[in-house]
């Protein structure tokens, strides 16, 4: 018995001895009960039962942060290169305002647009890889997505979260509390970072409320993807020691703090971490891939954004056959930017497309080939997109209110393409749909009723789609 300010060598009255130790014979119950209940406790992570059969086990979200354009990769709109340079006020009429309301003329696509595929799929000049029949025929389009928000911090939070304020839990995290992860060598919830973390940081992976254990592990391009994963002792046992003592203690602590739920999830944490020590660097190790393979993700290009977007694209792979339940993708960095081209669209796009196209449709086809694809969602799309007019002269401003985004894989129609933008991609008019519906989409398809899946916080039964949410129907 551990008792408050008590010597041995001590005289205590009784009093005294009671009021030292009154707390310590309650926890003698206490920790004896966390032991019992810690004994028979449920992995926070485990695989947990869907709420009904499910058509994806694994989500990618290719995240195209900053915003690309519709109208110059998968909208066409021809009105554009009819009105070209003139005043959008004039043929479009009542603008919105923009992010920083610097409105010019209407702007053509400096792109040339063709339908591919048995689809028909129209597609710019951009994407010579996705466009190839094999590729693009797999790929179904949602042309009337909406954001709540035109500047990109808020927008990521909503496009993450659900909620355009800081702080709630991201897509994926709920993803990991509803279903658990079928590795638990490795987290449920990764994000691949290119070298762009998007505009609200790395809360845009939080858990929010949410224990912990269900945060996004971002992963680094090599050599070491996540910081200190290589043993730094000198020997397996010594470190073994090290973190058997480590957890007596915060077990310790679980039971003194009846059983919180944050040092639970960070105990969980640290045996992730010791478990990672192997499963990344066999992660990461290519040797076992073909240079057929290597080569088809663009690992071989001249273009370094290519090399680097290509190695996360395989990592993606690697990491759904490992049963890694969400994955995340961010833009690369460096030689370009994200997508957010207030000014030299052309320059700026080229670039992204060349750092993305030809990674994305090696990922389509190698799913495809390893019998991967029916079982992974991929998602590809930003947090809105950009008007049909120009700022300034040669750039396009934030647009929220139509935008595209293309779903392929687990559960998701081939080659259909859903709701419509007006005549110049500005806003949607034909099958209205926004973040919550894309939420609620990506559930269903793994499983789980958007309006079942809750956490309790703050008095109120909280969800990824709030109160909010439909299934884009047309594309399951």
């Amino acid at each position: 018995m551990h008792c408050k300010n008590f010597r041995t060598n001590s005289h205590l009255s009784r009093r005294s001895m009671l009021q030292a130790c009154a707390m310590g014979f309650g926890g003698v119950a206490m920790r004896a009960m966390a032991k019992e209940s810690s004994n028979h406790s449920v992995d926070p992570l485990a695989p947990k039962p869907c709420h009904f059969p499910a058509r994806a086990k694994n989500v990618i979200f290719l995240y195209m942060d900053g915003g690309p354009s519709h109208v110059d990769t998968f909208d066409y709109k021809p009105a554009l290169e009819k009105y070209n340079g003139q005043d959008p006020r004039k043929v479009i009429g009542k603008l919105a305002p923009t992010q920083f309301d610097s409105i010019g003329k209407v702007l053509k696509s400096p792109w040339e647009f063709k339908q591919r595929g048995q689809s028909g799929a129209w597609v710019s000049d951009l994407f010579p890889h996705l466009a190839k029949d094999e590729v693009i025929d797999e790929i179904s389009m949602v042309k009337s997505m909406t954001s709540n928000f035109s500047e990109h911090t808020s927008a990521n939070y909503f496009l993450h979260t659900g909620n355009g304020f800081q702080g709630r839990p991201s897509m994926g995290a709920w993803l990991g509390y509803g279903l658990g992860t079928e590795n638990r060598n490795l987290p449920g919830f990764v994000v691949l970072n290119g070298g762009l973390i998007p505009p609200g940081g790395l809360d845009c992976f939080g858990s929010g409320f949410l224990p912990a254990t269900y945060q996004g592990s971002v992963f680094l391009p090599r050599p070491e993807p996540v910081a200190n994963i290589n043993r730094r002792e000198p020997s397996e046992e010594l470190q073994k020691s090290k973190l058997s003592l480590l957890r007596n203690m915060d077990e310790e602590a679980f039971a003194e703090l009846n059983g919180d739920p944050q040092v639970e999830a960070a105990i969980r944490n640290y045996e992730t971490a010791f478990l990672m020590q192997s499963a990344v660097p066999e992660l990461m190790d290519l040797k076992g891939e073909s240079e057929v393979t290597k080569k088809a993700y663009g690992m071989d290009s001249s273009f370094k954004n290519t090399r680097t977007f290509g190695l996360q694209c395989l990592t993606a792979r690697r990491l759904v056959e490992r049963g890694v339940r969400f994955i995340e993708l961010t833009c690369p960095g460096g030689n370009g930017d994200r997508w957010d081209q207030h000014n030299k669209l052309q320059d700026g796009h080229t670039k992204n497309c060349k750092s993305v196209d030809q990674p994305i449709a090696a990922l389509i086809s190698d799913l495809r080939r390893l019998g991967l694809l029916d079982s992974t969602l991929i998602v590809w799309g930003g947090e809105f997109g950009r008007t049909p007019f120009a700022q300034g002269s040669n750039g396009r401003d934030h647009n929220p209110f139509g935008f595209t985004m293309w779903f392929a894989g687990g559960g998701i129609k081939k080659g259909v393409s859903v709701g419509r933008t007006d005549e110049f991609g500005y806003k949607a008019v034909e099958n209205r749909y926004e973040i919550h519906d894309l939420h609620a989409t990506m559930l269903h398809l793994l499983g789980i009723d958007h309006t079942q899946s809750t956490f309790r916080f703050s008095g109120r039964d909280m969800r990824l789609t709030d109160v909010h949410g439909h299934l884009i129907k047309e594309i399951l």
